[in-house]
């Protein structure tokens, strides 16, 4: 045994060695660069996220007698030996977000307090939603009632799942989870007869792959129903050429009806499942799901070179033979725009592997067309470098461009940004930075601070050099479509460049128009769609963030899921810590759904 003096002697040694760790340890970490903390709880930042798809693949596992399985229903056309994802080792991609630093206690306080102001206009929502129209697709913000527009489901219960997340709400977000486990998605619970099968992948199928891959993929359940719909979505696909049926009548399809694609068709609704339905195929091991987008790429890069503007696809197109080449209207706005936002992001979830390269090629052939034909500068009074997208109607002899705007297109800046950054573009960069200034720039001069839906505008001479014309008297030439619809894409690519390039005029402008935002379209109950931004309110009214009694703006009995899953989520995230969903580490689907991009050093 040995003795005391021996004893106290080691243990005075060990306690040496300790101090001195501990002040080496000090020492280190008071010289160690500003790392943003998460605000999330500890059980979010494990990551258990399959790197490689399971093999054998993941099935699911609630599978309870009386629950509907599309898989049991069996193919008209089914596929022997489906596309499979790459088993090469990820590549190292460059990076996406800026190096920021530690920011000043004053500029803390204020990101604080506006990122406070945003979770209680999401909260205050959310509250209504959960009280009033539970499990229902949508509040209705005016009246305190609700109603279903896609499927009935819980568009808006499921759409904010990773909100929720986000937000660090637990509780909410228990309670949520427990309510969409009663949905089961069998072929009679649909309230319309038939759906739109790209809605029901961007709010519902994404939502449960972001909240899955959210929760560190650990919340089984999550991942379930995300194979449960799924498995229903590939059922659209059950066509001779594979096409998939975006008007689908599920209660058709379980009773083993063909159905066939739409031979008038819109580009966007049949190229945009590719992040959704890859990922559910890299979360299961399940390839028949990227087999299906695998084979609408093949199509879409067989034909990209014989369409009037080369590189592009037009925004009608004959989904049934399948033909992409005839038609003349080419967008990045409403019907098109999803199409062309998938090609970099899905090069961003493959890791550069793969089929990557296909997509790469397809994005830089696109976009560079698009910049040539679609964008342009408008005549504005100060003479701001900025673009914004039009439309081009193609002969087989021209292109015309006809200078009418969408709020829709305003997500294209973010396009531009994160390809240009994906792909070392610095010319898709300077694009990036002057389309989403465009943006910004009608929201802060438009009567209300927020643009409206749809309008035209003076079209600049050239891109260099442009005087305003004096015998103009409005910004806009025509305003189409006078609505806010609560859309998100201005602020969508405010937050890209925020996270892409550091700059904070972008903190900036999103406070201005969330302040206009929320002026504008407060209720009791939540926020609702305006009828008429083109008429202003009084300056007092957008500083104070409130609404005389008389509804100026004549707001509309509509909120729909994207307001929360979309426009508050990006403003958050603007406002949140900077890792919080890097830009490296998750790739946002069209409905702000984050996917974890699969690679060793990922974290949430």
């Amino acid at each position: 045994m040995p003795s005391l003096n021996k004893r106290w002697s080691s243990f005075l040694t060990i306690s040496a060695i300790f101090v001195f760790f501990f002040f080496f340890f000090i020492l280190l970490h008071r010289n160690a660069p500003a790392q943003p903390s998460s605000s999330l709880p500890n059980r979010f930042t494990a990551n258990r996220c399959p790197l490689t798809p399971p093999d054998p693949p993941y099935n699911r596992t609630n599978t309870d007698e009386g629950s509907f399985s599309w898989r049991d229903i069996p193919e008209n056309y089914p596929v022997s030996d489906p596309i499979s994802l790459s088993t090469e080792k990820p590549l190292q991609l460059p990076q996406i977000q800026a190096a920021f630093s530690r920011p000043s206690t004053s500029d803390e306080t204020v990101r604080l307090s506006r990122q406070n102001a945003i979770k209680e206009t999401f909260q205050r929502a959310w509250r209504s939603y959960e009280k009033l129209a539970w499990k229902a697709d949508e509040l209705t913000p005016l009246s305190g009632g609700k109603k279903n527009t896609f499927g009935g489901w819980g568009a808006t219960l499921v759409d904010n799942l990773d909100t929720l997340l986000i937000m660090d709400l637990d509780e909410e977000f228990e309670r949520a989870v427990e309510a969409v486990l009663d949905v089961d998605f069998d072929p009679h619970s649909s309230s319309q007869p038939t759906i739109n099968v790209f809605e029901t992948t961007i709010r519902y199928l994404g939502g449960f792959i972001a909240a899955y891959d959210l929760s560190g993929c650990r919340d089984q359940r999550l991942l379930d129903k995300a194979v449960q719909i799924g498995d229903m979505i590939y059922n659209s696909f059950d066509t001779p050429m594979r096409m998939p049926v975006t008007r689908w009548n599920p209660h058709k399809a379980a009773n083993g009806e063909k159905q066939s694609p739409a031979a008038q068709g819109i580009i966007a609704e049949i190229a945009s499942s590719s992040l959704e339905l890859t990922r559910l195929s890299q979360l299961t091991g399940d390839m028949r799901y990227f087999d299906a987008v695998s084979r609408i790429t093949d199509v879409l890069d067989a034909q990209a070179p014989n369409t009037r503007i080369p590189g592009m696809w037009p925004v009608g197109v004959d989904v049934q033979k399948p033909d992409l080449t005839k038609g003349s209207t080419f967008s990045y706005g409403g019907m098109a725009d999803s199409a062309y936002e998938y090609l970099g992001k899905e090069y961003q979830l493959l890791s550069g592997v793969g089929r990557a390269p296909q997509y790469a090629r397809l994005y830089e052939n696109a976009l560079s067309a698009g910049a040539q034909h679609l964008l342009f500068r408008p005549m504005v009074p100060d003479h701001a470098d900025i673009l914004l997208p039009g439309i081009a109607h193609a002969t087989s002899l021209s292109v015309g461009l006809e200078t009418r705007a969408e709020h829709l297109s305003c997500f294209v800046g973010g396009m531009y940004a994160l390809g240009g950054k994906l792909f070392a573009n610095d010319s898709h960069l300077t694009l990036a930075r002057k389309l989403t200034d465009g943006c910004i720039w009608y929201y802060r001069n438009s009567p209300m601070g927020i643009m409206p839906e749809m309008f035209t505008v003076p079209r600049c001479p050239s891109l260099n050099e442009c005087i305003w014309d004096d015998t103009q008297t409005s910004i806009y030439t025509f305003v189409r479509d006078k609505h806010y619809v609560l859309r998100p894409e201005a602020l969508e690519s405010v937050f890209y460049m925020w996270r892409i390039t550091g700059d904070e005029k972008y903190r900036e402008a999103a406070w201005e128009m969330y302040m206009s935002i929320e002026a504008a379209t407060h209720t009791e109950f939540a926020n609702a769609a305006v009828r008429d931004v083109t008429v202003p309110l009084e300056k007092h009214e957008r500083e104070s963030g409130e609404v005389e009694k008389g509804d100026p703006v004549g707001k509309e009995d509509s909120m729909e899921s994207f307001w929360m899953a979309e426009t508050l989520k990006y403003l958050y995230l603007i406002f949140a810590e900077t890792d919080l969903v890097s830009l490296d580490e998750f790739v946002f689907n069209t409905e702000a759904h984050p996917f974890r991009v699969p690679k060793q050093t990922a974290s949430f």
